[in-house]
């Protein structure tokens, strides 16, 4: 088996609930089979299920976890892309609420391809690295999204603890396919040229050097 993100050696890691799970000795990317990820019509029946109410007081707090440190770190003018925004993009309307300039990205919601023909000062993935299905060509797309100097955030939560893998809430779902450890995103650091802030378990802020 070979990593779905650097394509190093993998091993098998857990078999949970008929679901096989990998981790590459190199990045340290836990990853489920290739050969058994959900189709298309799966995913968007279990995306169908979220109430991303933008109006949501309680969403909006779970998304100001990212926003805060994020617009702590941007200029007066800045734009970005948040990328796989959903069908209820709050976290963009958040964003201009503040200031900032955001085009939204999905590719079940808002499937405008010409947003990704552009650079940005920042660009926000919440809740979308653990559902990458080929996160090595995914993470060469946000390297050239971001301009240098420019932020990539990222919210998902971190696998820290490998015994309670087999009953984690975030495992269980049908569509969350990757897992990520702070040990991954240092690895992405040092092959794409990333300066990495861990603001606390979901949220990583990435500068582009």
């Amino acid at each position: 088996m070979r990593c779905t993100l650097c394509e190093s050696p993998a091993r098998p890691f857990a078999r949970v609930e008929s679901r096989d799970y990998f981790r590459c000795e190199t990045c340290r990317l836990t990853f489920e089979d290739p050969a058994r990820l959900p189709d298309a019509d799966t995913e968007k029946a279990q995306y169908d299920l979220h109430d991303n109410n933008p109006a949501d007081p309680g969403y909006r707090g779970f998304l100001a976890q990212l926003a805060d440190p994020l617009c702590a770190r941007l200029k007066p003018g800045d734009g970005g892309l948040d990328f796989g925004c959903g069908p209820g993009p709050a976290l963009a309307q958040m964003l201009e609420e503040r200031g900032f300039s955001c085009q939204t990205y999905d590719p079940i919601y808002a499937p405008n391809r010409g947003q990704l023909d552009s650079q940005y000062d920042f660009v926000t993935c919440t809740e979308v690295v653990e559902h990458l299905h080929h996160p090595a060509r995914e993470w060469q797309q946000f390297a050239r999204l971001v301009k240098p100097g420019g932020w990539l955030g990222i919210m998902t939560r971190w696998l820290i603890d490998d015994d309670a893998f087999p009953n984690w809430h975030y495992r269980r779902d049908p569509t969350h396919v990757c897992f990520w450890q702070p040990e991954t995103f240092a690895w992405l650091a040092r092959q794409q040229g990333w300066e990495v802030t861990l603001t606390g378990n979901p949220v990583v802020l990435m500068q582009k050097i």
